[in-house]
């Protein structure tokens, strides 16, 4: 690697003068959007092209990363010292990554490369956060606090990949950023009492949270309009206790717990989403059986547009009173549907719900209808959903799945 030197200062020379080089360059040099991954991937596909016919005598793996992270590091270099503004970055390091020393110094030499920021994405790797990805983690803590007078930042997500309980800072730094903050994702994170901060963002409006401690559900304290819980474990208190701070302006539910517990727990999820959240619009449901509270809730929902549901029935109901529930479900089913899918749910069942659905089918909005197994439907099976619902693509489920 000993001529690493005179190696950078021909790659900048040709990302400077070379035509074939321009693009990448202006890529880097314009952008306002920073995607690390993918400006990692373009890097690779540029040196590739032009670098390692050349040297490839010595183009090993390693040494081939090892000109890719002096490509991103001189792109990145040349980015920050031209006075660049981000808007939005996405900070995904690779294992091969590394961040040279001169990065900070053109960081700091670029007061206002942050000061518009409004959508911070994080994927946090253990085993990759090698010691100057650290050091630019807490950089970009400082400097997202020391913007807390512009307020800027909508949109949080951090990718934690393995469970870390370690994040250098950032989570509070968010707090200079509560006046601001709409959006906060997380997935596949351990608890740190950093989340602490997420208390005092009181303009949160969406909030999406997946493989994640059940202790960060506990900190949302205020109303939001579109909730996301993958599985999460939970316990019977959490869940409905959001349901009933949010009210009337929560819109959008998805809900895949890691458990849905014993029966009293889901009785009482579904009696608090009766209760206080009749404005739904976006409702989707995996793993919950199909009892009566369950069809209450779906009549009560009068703007319901999107309804995904995967649900099953306990063995013990009779035959016949399965048959009447599906029944009930399609007659109950709201004039505002746009968006059905039921998975295979009610597969057994589908000849007595399309028979039963005849008035709010063919009345309602609905655009889709989403079948588990697609290839599985004969040509008189298809004609015969075809005679029930009127300019209704029935397509497989995988293809037209809308997320909350």
């Amino acid at each position: 690697m000993g001529d690493m030197p005179e190696l950078m200062e021909n790659i900048l020379n040709n990302l400077k003068n070379d035509p074939n080089s321009l693009q990448l360059f202006n890529y880097a040099n314009l952008l306002k959007d920073l995607n690390l991954s993918n400006l990692e991937i373009k890097v690779r596909e540029w040196t590739n092209r032009n670098l390692v016919r050349p040297i490839s005598a010595i183009s090993s793996k390693t040494y081939f990363d090892a000109v890719v992270n002096v490509v991103i590091n001189l792109l990145l270099k040349l980015l920050f010292e031209s006075g660049a503004v981000l808007h939005k970055l996405v900070l995904s390091f690779s294992e091969s990554f590394e961040f040279k020393p001169e990065i900070f110094y053109s960081i700091g030499r670029n007061e206002l490369l942050f000061s518009r920021l409004q959508h911070l994405s994080l994927e946090v790797i253990p085993e990759f956060s090698i010691e100057n990805v650290t050091i630019f983690l807490k950089v970009l803590a400082k400097n997202i606090t020391t913007i807390s007078s512009l307020d800027l930042l909508k949109r949080f997500s951090l990718d934690g990949v393995d469970h870390p309980t370690e994040f250098y800072g950032i989570i509070s730094a968010l707090e200079c950023q509560k006046n601001s903050l709409k959006e906060v994702i997380i997935n596949k994170c351990g608890y740190n009492k950093e989340f602490e901060v997420l208390k005092s963002c009181k303009t949160l409006e969406t909030f999406r949270i997946r493989d994640c401690s059940s202790k960060l559900l506990n900190l949302l304290d205020c109303k939001i309009s579109t909730l996301e819980v993958f599985d999460c474990p939970i316990d019977v208190q959490t869940i409905p206790l959001i349901l009933e701070n949010s009210g009337l302006l929560l819109q959008r539910l998805s809900f895949d717990p890691e458990d849905f517990g014993d029966i009293h727990e889901v009785l009482f999820f579904l009696e608090a989403l009766k209760s206080f959240c009749p404005n739904i619009t976006y409702l989707k449901i995996k793993y919950i059986e199909f009892s009566i509270q369950l069809l209450e809730l779906i009549g009560n929902l009068q703007k319901l547009q999107f309804l995904s549901l995967c649900c099953y029935a306990d063995d013990d109901i009779p035959k016949k009173e399965l048959e009447i529930r599906v029944m009930q479900f399609a007659e109950i089913l709201p004039l505002t549907l746009q968006y059905l899918d039921l998975g295979n749910s009610l597969q057994p069942y589908i000849d007595i719900l399309l028979s039963h659905c005849n008035a709010p089918l063919k009345k309602t909005a609905l655009n889709y209808v989403g079948i588990y197994k697609y290839s599985d439907l004969d040509e008189n099976f298809r004609k015969e959903v075809e005679a029930h619902v009127v300019n209704v693509a029935m397509l497989p489920s995988a293809r037209i799945v809308v997320n909350c």
